[in-house]
């Protein structure tokens, strides 16, 4: 068997509603594939860089499991298929870094809490409504019209018969 680490991004609703179930998403799923939980933890609780299935925020579970490489196929299939699930990251590790069992133990302890997790970042206001693109270029054109022209109705064009345009063709004819 080979021995993982893996990182996965719970939906903060099940883990409000009851943290043990949400870790044991984790723990299940590696076991239902023939593998071996040594350590699972909460890691921690985080704002998202991005929304992810409309979540702003996401708790992080850290866990190091033993499992044969061909099971790697078929837990991925049950992570990705997994609504609580939102992401998740499993690389191959030669041993569990030194004071991670105690940490996992320590959290396993009777009496150990954490917070728990805050609700998801109320919606942002919506924009003001953009004008459509053919209305942003006719209110320009309108403007543009009125602020050109010669006191006569009549647009001035900036450098329209100053003669430079033909200078310059005649010097690259040249």
């Amino acid at each position: 068997m080979t021995l993982y680490e893996g990182m996965f991004l719970l939906d903060n609703q099940v883990v409000r509603a009851d943290w043990a179930k949400a870790k044991g998403l984790v723990s299940d799923a590696v076991t239902k594939h023939g593998g071996t939980v040594a350590t699972a933890r909460r890691w921690d609780e985080r704002k998202l860089c991005y929304p992810i299935a409309g979540k702003k925020r996401a708790t992080y579970v850290l866990s190091y499991f033993e499992l044969e490489s061909a099971g790697i196929a078929g837990l991925r299939r049950d992570l990705e298929l997994s609504e609580s699930v939102l992401r998740y990251l499993m690389l191959r590790v030669e041993a569990i870094p030194e004071g991670e069992a105690e940490k996992s133990e320590a959290e396993n302890a009777e009496g150990f809490s954490f917070p728990v997790p805050p609700e998801d970042d109320e919606p942002e206001a919506t924009p003001e409504p953009r004008p459509a693109k053919g209305a942003e270029k006719e209110s320009a054109a309108k403007d543009a019209d009125e602020d050109d022209s010669d006191g006569e109705g009549e647009p001035v064009m900036a450098g329209a018969d100053d003669g430079s345009d033909d200078d310059r063709k005649q010097e690259e004819e040249a």
